[in-house]
């Protein structure tokens, strides 16, 4: 399946050397090399997949990936020098879905991105693809969430957490069984991010959010009534 990603990075040596690795899989590659001609392109390109450098002129990483996230649930890959907690903890917050450190080899960065898209785009299976509660239904083949009717707009990591938690009803999830199972068995960052996520998703669900419950020294569950 052909896939777009927009490569947003200042440097032209690493736009060549990661848009090679990711056209020899197969995919079109978009470059920008700062983040106002970035936020142009993304308008009409519908790209599959961003991959964005923090420390670019015009407008940084952080901006942009604000911006991309006020209008957009796309997936996001974090691309920079910077490796402390702090940062990513401030990428994850303004939406990013994965996190890649300079120095990096491009075939992990591929690789990483190949397992995003898995997690985004989801696998179907025998199961029901339909799951409900209260006033939300999760179709689980389109990957949306809606209320009502009407749409509930989550980033990739959002939905995640959601299906994660729905698919547990009634068990008490500690955040480092959430962080692996969402972020996986690679991300050594703050546990911290699963609290933000959850405090967005909570808002975004209303008063629906009720069914996701804080257990005190233990972690989140779900319930279905309450």
């Amino acid at each position: 399946m052909e896939r777009k990603v927009l490569l947003i990075e200042d440097e032209s040596l690493i736009r060549e050397i990661v848009a090679d690795y990711f056209e020899r899989e197969q995919w079109t590659v978009y470059e920008a090399e700062n983040g106002r001609q970035a936020l142009d392109m993304l308008d009409g390109l519908n790209a599959d997949l961003v991959i964005l450098d923090i420390l670019m002129p015009e407008l940084d990483g952080w901006i942009v990936c604000k911006r991309i996230r006020a209008k957009s649930a796309i997936p996001i890959i974090i691309l920079t020098a910077k490796s402390e907690d702090d940062d990513k903890m401030l990428g994850f917050e303004l939406g990013a879905d994965d996190y890649v450190t300079k120095p990096f080899s491009p075939k992990v960065l591929v690789a990483r991105a190949k397992t995003l898209m898995k997690r985004v785009e989801g696998t179907v299976g025998k199961e029901d693809h339909m799951l409900s509660f209260g006033r939300v239904t999760v179709n689980k083949r389109s990957h949306r969430v809606e209320m009502e009717g009407l749409e509930v707009e989550l980033t990739p990591k959002e939905y995640e957490l959601l299906l994660y938690l729905v698919k547990n009803e009634g068990i008490v999830l500690s955040r480092e069984a959430i962080l692996n199972q969402v972020w996986g068995f690679d991300y050594f960052g703050d546990p911290r991010v699963v609290d933000t996520h959850i405090k967005k998703l909570r808002g975004k669900l209303g008063d629906e959010a009720r069914h996701i419950r804080t257990v005190i020294r233990a972690g989140y569950k779900f319930e279905e009534d309450r």
